[in-house]
């Protein structure tokens, strides 16, 4: 196993606030790594209302937003995350 395989996964959530939608994607992105990324992911939650300038920045235009930073390549997905296949899919997440 190389150093790139002990790479965590790096994952990060944009969110904007506690609306239902951001809750419920927070709620679900914990239940996908626990049960699918066991001790392999670190989660980072950037919440929009307090740090609006980010979403320029990173190139977020709709929330919620996860963004699969590391490995490469760059993935995102938008919506609350409920479709645990589709997210591990697009994600190119393997268990």
């Amino acid at each position: 196993m190389t150093e790139v395989d002990k790479e965590p996964v790096k994952l990060v959530l944009y969110v904007a606030g506690e609306t239902p939608k951001s809750l419920a994607a927070i709620r679900n992105l914990e239940k996908i790594c626990s049960e699918h990324l066991a001790g392999k992911y670190k989660v980072e939650v950037v919440d929009l209302k307090k740090q609006p300038q980010l979403a320029r920045e990173h190139g977020i235009v709709a929330i919620p937003t996860l963004v699969k930073e590391l490995p490469v390549p760059i993935r995102k997905i938008i919506g609350d995350l409920s479709d645990t296949q589709k997210v591990l899919v697009h994600l190119s997440v393997e268990e």
